[in-house]
């Protein structure tokens, strides 16, 4: 069941790491699926970011010109 028009996605966890999974979620006030989101924004931002800055280093390499050795 999904909320707020977001498609659902199915991942396989066994069971016992699926309920201490739950258990840690609560302690922390949160939702597994929220818990999840959060990871999976982070994750992708870095990565963005992490591309980013390559893509910028890269341009200023460009704008250099090739090596005069």
């Amino acid at each position: 069941m999904t909320t707020k028009g977001t498609p659902g996605r199915m991942v396989r966890i066994d069971d016992e790491m699926w309920e201490a999974y739950g258990q840690l979620c609560t302690a922390e006030g949160t939702s597994r699926a929220d818990d999840i989101r959060r990871h999976v924004h982070s994750r992708v931002t870095a990565a963005r970011k992490a591309e980013a800055k390559q893509g910028a280093i890269q341009r200023r390499l460009d704008k250099l010109g090739p090596d005069s050795d």
